[in-house]
């Protein structure tokens, strides 16, 4: 049976000029129906990320050299060491000849010297450090390989299955791989759990040794509300980037990879956010305990009983597709007494065009008892006289 409670009505209709797709905060990612989108890169995906649904994908399974991107997970050992207080900003780690010969881009730690951890965050994020990401890794590991069998193991805990790591700074290895799914779990995962040094990210340059470096997202640079998180750049995986940007209160998360140019890598990210955020709006639908409908109930103390969500429902709807979805409540009715508050009675089903229904469970309001032995034999000669339901 498909039901409009009665006290509910408005706001159900209300609720069906939304479109799809829909998820629930704190759901696994869900995927939108989306307007048709091409782009250059070789593996992209855009999230809300509030709820975690995917507004556009490219490729974002397929394995891929992350390059610099996997600085990042780097990141998260180091930031997670600091939140739980097994480390401080101001402690040091030594610099290994290891370290020091590290090729490519660097922060230029100086051989034998001890370095603040503050320093070598922003060695990593601003100026993309190599050497940085084996200090720390050999501070937190004793050594680079150690240090990536404790990264898989927490990409694992995150659930990034289709990650597996070999080094701390993303210097090419076959073995070395990601996916921009999983890359974009670990941006959305940064910047929830590590709110006390996600602000990091933003910061536009950093000196060490004497020697001033610009940090190189290039979306810090424009007014398009981006606010992180990092660039990588390899032969074999092209220009690639995991950004960030608020813009009204809502955050979209970006990455895209295998891209030709510098150039083209600013121009192909600042287009996808804009387009996500005119595309798309988050709607919330429903509160936490926020009654949705009515049923009636057959032989109880009261002829209904409110039916209640029991999480908040928000939905991310593409602007044009707003009269496509459809809400009903479903249940086999009128209910029977007894009915216990807290009890599941009812099913939430919201139908869209290329989305997977979705259900959620109503429960009872109320306890409802059943009417005594003269309640029941009223009710059921006023049925044989008139028909229907009756209180």
């Amino acid at each position: 049976m498909s039901l409009f409670g009665y006290g509910s009505r408005l706001l159900l209709l209300a609720a069906m000029v939304l479109a799809p797709a829909l998820v629930l905060p704190g759901s696994n990612v869900s995927t939108a129906a989306v307007s048709v989108i091409e782009t250059p890169a070789k593996q992209a995906i855009l999230v809300d990320h509030a709820t975690g649904t995917v507004l556009f994908s490219k490729n974002s399974e397929q394995s891929m050299p992350p390059s610099s991107m996997s600085k990042l997970m780097t990141l998260y050992m180091l930031f997670d060491r600091l939140a739980a207080g097994g480390l401080k900003m101001d402690d040091t780690f030594p610099v290994s000849k290891k370290a020091w010969r590290m090729g490519g881009s660097k922060m230029f730690v100086r051989v034998n010297t001890q370095v603040k951890i503050s320093d070598l965050i922003r060695g990593i994020i601003i100026q993309s450090g190599n050497d940085a990401c084996i200090v720390v890794a050999e501070g937190i590991g004793g050594d680079e390989a150690s240090f990536a069998a404790l990264m898989n193991e927490t990409a694992r805990e995150l659930g990034m299955l289709d990650s597996h790591f070999v080094n701390a700074s993303g210097w090419p290895h076959p073995d070395h791989v990601m996916t921009a799914k999983d890359l974009s779990v670990l941006a959305r995962a940064l910047i929830d759990k590590f709110p006390q040094f996600y602000p990091i990210f933003s910061e536009r340059s950093f000196t060490f040794s004497k020697i001033r470096q610009g940090n190189r997202n290039p979306l810090l640079y424009k007014n398009v509300g981006a606010d992180g998180l990092k660039t990588g750049h390899t032969e074999a995986a092209g220009y690639g980037l995991v950004a960030s940007a608020q813009r009204s209160g809502r955050r979209l998360d970006l990455v895209v990879n295998g891209l030709n140019s510098v150039n083209q890598r600013s121009k192909e990210s600042q287009r996808l956010l804009s387009w996500g955020f005119r595309e798309f709006g988050n709607y919330a639908l429903f509160k936490a305990g926020e009654q949705v409908a009515d049923a009636p109930v057959w032989l109880g103390s009261a002829g209904a009983v409110p039916l209640l969500i029991e999480d908040p429902l928000s939905i991310i709807i593409p602007r044009k597709a707003r009269r496509a979805m459809k809400v009903s409540v479903n249940y086999q009715g009128p209910l029977p007494a007894p009915i216990a508050k807290g009890q599941a009675v009812a099913t939430l089903r919201i139908e869209a065009p290329n989305m997977t229904p979705i259900e959620r469970p109503l429960i009872a309001g109320a306890d409802i008892a059943r009417k005594g032995i003269f309640g029941r034999l009223g009710a059921a000669l006023e049925h044989l006289l008139f028909g229907g339901a009756s209180n």
